[in-house]
């Protein structure tokens, strides 16, 4: 027996990603983000969600992609990872799929510029769809988390 999970499809590049829904809290639009000095140049600044300041990071940046203006289209999706919420800018946040598991492959060394240390695979959806499966805990790895934690305090 086959498990599906559902996942929240994003755009980042003109490439299609997805992350499990039950790591996502919301998704926003854009608003007005205050830097904070001495962070990684991915790392955008805080957002205050609804009285709440989470960190935001620039997937773009983080994946070492180019970065490009924001348009009407951008959001920001808010993640849960461990015990940290995170907002990360991305393109587009388009659309909610049940995937097999059996779908997701392991990714190959490097998917469009992306170390494959950041995803958790690469889901085959129907017969010329690709979806890069982000591995969250990665993409916020422990020393960027220790620094994200003080930038909540």
């Amino acid at each position: 027996m086959s498990e599906e999970i559902k996942v929240i499809v994003f755009g980042l590049a003109n490439e299609e990603y997805g992350v499990e829904v039950d790591k996502v809290r919301t998704i926003e639009r854009m608003m007005p983000i205050t830097r904070v000095p001495k962070t990684p140049a991915f790392i955008k600044g805080v957002i205050n969600l609804r009285g709440v300041v989470l960190p935001v990071i620039d997937l773009r940046g983080r994946f070492g992609l180019p970065e490009t203006e924001e348009t009407e289209s951008s959001r920001v999706i808010i993640v849960a990872v461990n015990d940290l919420e995170v907002g990360f800018i991305v393109d587009a946040a388009n659309d909610v799929i049940d995937i097999d598991e059996k779908s997701i492959d392991t990714p190959p060394e490097v998917v469009g510029g992306i170390k494959a240390k950041y995803l958790r695979g690469v889901a085959k959806i129907g017969d010329n769809r690709l979806l890069i499966m982000l591995n969250l805990s990665e993409v916020l790895n422990k020393s960027e988390i220790i620094q994200l934690e003080q930038v909540e305090a």
